[in-house]
């Protein structure tokens, strides 16, 4: 089992930037992909960003591609993304999750998912 919760969410300007953060607990932490989706009001959820066992190996959807990075501190039990230039699209609840069936884009890849963060992004 692994327990996810998301932090960071909240108010930003379009433009801006804003670090989501998610803390894991539970075993093996450093043995899952782990991803980040999000979901708009009245849409499906989507993939995002997501990072290797290791951290060597990223994707990201391409929406968000050379905007937003994420990165993995497996010392720490943590997984970051990074959102820079903001656009109001971007608003949505972000979802941490973590997976090792190697299906990394889609949501039924990954097997335990945090509750997850609001990000609102104003224009």
């Amino acid at each position: 089992q692994v327990q996810l919760a998301e932090s960071g969410g909240g108010l930003v300007q379009a433009g801006g930037s804003v670090t989501l953060s998610c803390s894991a607990s539970g075993r093996a932490f450093s043995s899952y992909y782990m991803g980040w989706f999000r979901q708009a009001p009245g849409k499906e959820r989507e993939f995002v960003a997501a990072i290797s066992w290791s951290g060597g190996d990223t994707y990201y959807a391409d929406s968000v591609k050379g905007r937003f990075t994420i990165s993995r501190d497996n010392a720490k039990n943590m997984v970051y993304l990074q959102m820079n230039s903001l656009k109001p699209e971007d608003t949505a609840v972000y979802y941490c999750a973590a997976g090792n069936t190697g299906y990394i884009q889609i949501a039924e890849g990954y097997d335990y998912w945090g509750q997850g963060t609001p990000v609102t992004v104003a224009s």
